[in-house]
């Protein structure tokens, strides 16, 4: 095989492959789901999950790529000795070909308000921008142009390969990311009265628990950090011989989990300040932060101008570098099965991903018939990927890796042929083998309100 490139830093191989965690959800969900559960104390609760779930997830993702030095496909079928595990490859290619498809909607809207917040339309009064939203979304080609766009910017950096496009990317993507929300945090922590929605955040109410909490806190840690879509396994066929794979799922399992607490710190605080009670989903993004932003920031308009455009910034940012790692793995997956140049194989993951997008964003604004099994293509698209394709694939991981699979492999891997020295690897086999596959099949219950 032809020389497919690789990361060219540690601190490259971080940021790409925290930026594929990092996206809207930490922004609309994460914050949401902790003020809502006991703050602190689910916080608390979804690092363990991390701990338990999260992490070996990742790294039994990493080891199946990294071995393989291939596409997800054919990472999975170089372990499974002609056995039909290659299948759980190509689940993943098509959950992130999904994926990508509807989330380039949310993510062609952010890019609609952050020009529009450069021109200065979603400053106005609550029945504006709610007017704004409404009739934005409802139109039959501008959600449709935008989320199109937005898969051809994502296009652009993946045509541009491994080190020189998702690496360098990611490089300048994540920073900035950070340094926006930063700014964001500060802002909003300096209004009057925004220590309440510090403490709402923060403050652990361990009352809130219960076993339901504890789900949605392993959902959350589930979701967060991208098991299942063959995203970590395609990113871990770019990783050296010598990279930690363990040490670098904690460092992403990290750097996922400060943003997203970062971000509830960006919202809460503003959202008290004015006395408004955040919701989640698109509403929270495109309704309610427009009007909290106006209001908190009313004796500065020039302030609340410049906060609205650097909000919708980091939206498009986080959007962004989630979109360049579905793109890839597809494009990793045509290119190598089909001996195509990347060029082409981008293409066909492009059009493909464009045409579910024009579909999802008609489904929930200009064209509200166009429905599966009673819900739009857009919410099929979602619940499907969600409740059921991204469980599966995280399971039979988890199965494939821990049981399947020699276990001298997976040791070799996991310690780099012996050269990372410690008892970590026996903690880890039995996550992989026991915890796990019982974490996501509580996810999975859950998901489906069995639980």
């Amino acid at each position: 095989m032809k020389d497919r490139g690789n990361f060219g830093s540690k601190i490259g191989i971080v940021l790409a492959t925290a930026g594929s965690a990092v996206g809207l959800g930490n922004v609309w969900r994460f914050p949401y789901t902790v003020g809502e559960n006991g703050g602190a104390a689910f916080i608390l609760i979804y690092i363990a999950c991390i701990l338990v779930l999260g992490i070996p997830g990742m790294v039994s993702e990493f080891i199946v790529g990294r071995h393989g030095q291939a596409n997800a496909a054919r990472s999975y079928d170089a372990l499974a000795e002609g056995r039909p595990w290659k299948l759980v490859g190509y689940l993943g290619i098509l959950t992130s070909t999904i994926i990508l498809g509807f989330y380039a909607v949310v993510a062609g809207w952010c890019l609609e308000y952050l020009c529009a917040s450069i021109v200065g339309q979603v400053n106005g009064d609550a029945e504006a921008v709610k007017n704004y939203f409404v009739t934005f979304s409802s139109d039959p080609l501008r959600p449709v142009l935008w989320g199109a766009g937005f898969i051809l910017i994502t296009h652009l950096v993946v045509i541009r390969g491994v080190r020189n496009g998702i690496e360098r990317a990611s490089k300048l993507l994540m920073p900035v990311l950070l340094i926006l929300l930063l700014i964001l945090v500060v802002a909003s922590c300096l209004l009057p009265g925004s220590i309440e929605g510090v403490k709402f955040l923060l403050h652990p109410d361990f009352s809130k628990l219960s076993g339901s909490v504890m789900l949605e806190a392993l959902g959350q840690a589930f979701f967060s950090l991208s098991l299942g879509t063959a995203c970590l396994c395609t990113y871990a066929s770019y990783f050296s011989k010598d990279t930690n794979l363990l040490q670098s799922a904690g460092q992403i399992a990290l750097v996922d989990t400060l943003i997203a607490i970062l971000a509830g710190l960006m919202i809460f605080p503003a959202a008290f300040s004015v006395g408004v009670n955040p919701d989640s989903g698109p509403s929270l993004i495109f309704i309610t932060l427009p009007n909290v932003f106006t209001q908190a920031f009313a004796s500065m308009p020039m302030v609340g101008y410049v906060v609205s455009i650097m909000f919708y910034a980091l939206l498009v940012f986080a959007a962004l570098t989630s979109t360049i790692s579905m793109h890839e793995i597809g494009t990793a997956f045509f290119t190598e099965e089909l001996s195509l140049p990347r060029w082409k194989s981008a293409w066909v993951i492009t059009f493909i991903a464009g045409i579910i997008c024009v579909f999802c964003a008609l489904s929930v604004g200009a064209y509200t018939d166009l429905q599966l099994l009673g819900k739009s293509l857009m919410d099929f698209c979602d619940d499907l990927t969600a409740n059921f394709l991204l469980p599966t694939g995280a399971m039979l991981t988890c199965l494939f890796v821990g049981w399947y699979v020699p276990r001298q492999i997976v040791k070799d891997e996991f310690t780099n042929d012996g050269m990372l020295k410690g008892r970590l690897f026996s903690i880890y086999l039995f996550a992989v083998r026991f915890v796990c596959p019982i974490c996501i099949i509580l996810v999975f219950l859950h998901q489906l309100g069995v639980i």
